[in-house]
């Protein structure tokens, strides 16, 4: 569950801005695919040091919808796209230890169990291929036209006070007194605070880490593993439909997710990231 954070209102550009946009997008997701083929560092599954990555533009400095709509996504896509990379890149090292699971090394077997921990399952027993299955289905890419609309609606396009003062693009949750930011509307007797984050880096791996991890969004994995078994594009118009559970709004949220998506041909980054 996610505080309903008022997203800006989408001003219609024209359809030669919005094909500009969208090509800055694209290049800038190739330039840091190539980027993080050349710099990974299975170690810690880091593309890039944090304090080689961009500023932060200031989104609130931006009276232009459009002009903060590049800087917002030109931001956010390249973030979205190392953790990608990382994702796939260590998918693909269990692939292979989930073929030669009858003999992994003692080393192997407990780097797998913290992995599989880490992930939020437990009991996984190596012997067994479900949970291989099970780990697979949680160890995936997030597609780029979800995060990034999920990042622009939750944060009011990086202008709400939880992305300015704690560096949450997407309303997550904390339950530990001082963990976060506490809600100006926060009923009376609720715990709850708005998660606080050292960088927008940090907001970006922990979203995906939920998506992949929580019992809330099985529902997404599930989704998402079928359309690899059938060989089909990931895509963030269909996993949309995992996230009845993000937010109060239920099925409004997941429309408002989708027309996001289509308005700004966002589904186009999924296309062209080849997931």
């Amino acid at each position: 569950m996610t505080d309903n954070i008022k997203s800006v209102n989408h001003a219609r550009g024209s359809q030669s801005r919005a094909e500009g946009q969208r090509q800055k997008h694209v290049v800038a997701a190739h330039i840091v695919l190539a980027i993080g083929a050349l710099s990974l560092v299975l170690t810690g599954w880091r593309l890039w040091p944090e304090q080689q990555l961009p500023p932060l533009p200031d989104f609130t400095a931006y009276e232009d919808v459009d002009a903060r709509k590049d800087a917002f996504f030109g931001y956010f896509l390249p973030l979205v796209e190392m953790r990608n990379a990382e994702i796939l890149q260590l998918r693909t090292q269990l692939l292979r230890l989930r073929e030669n699971m009858d003999s992994l090394s003692g080393r192997q077997q407990r780097q797998v169990q913290r992995l599989a921990a880490d992930y939020e399952i437990e009991a996984f027993d190596i012997a067994e291929p479900g949970d291989w299955d099970t780990l697979l289905r949680r160890v995936d890419v997030v597609p780029p036209s979800l995060a990034l609309a999920q990042a622009a609606n939750e944060s009011g396009w990086g202008a709400s006070r939880f992305a300015q003062e704690g560096n949450n693009y997407f309303g997550h949750w904390c339950y530990v007194p001082g963990c976060g930011l506490i809600p100006d509307s926060r009923p009376a007797g609720a715990r709850h605070e708005v998660a606080a984050f050292d960088s927008p880096e940090q907001s970006v791996q922990r979203y995906i880490r939920n998506l992949n991890s929580h019992d809330a969004y099985r529902d997404l994995r599930l989704k998402r593993s079928q359309l690899r078994e059938n060989e089909e594009l990931i895509t963030g118009l269909e996993l949309a439909e995992g996230l009845t559970q993000y937010s109060q709004r239920g099925q409004e949220y997941i429309r408002e997710l989708q027309a996001m998506i289509r308005f700004n041909n966002l589904d186009e980054l999924d296309e062209a990231g080849n997931l």
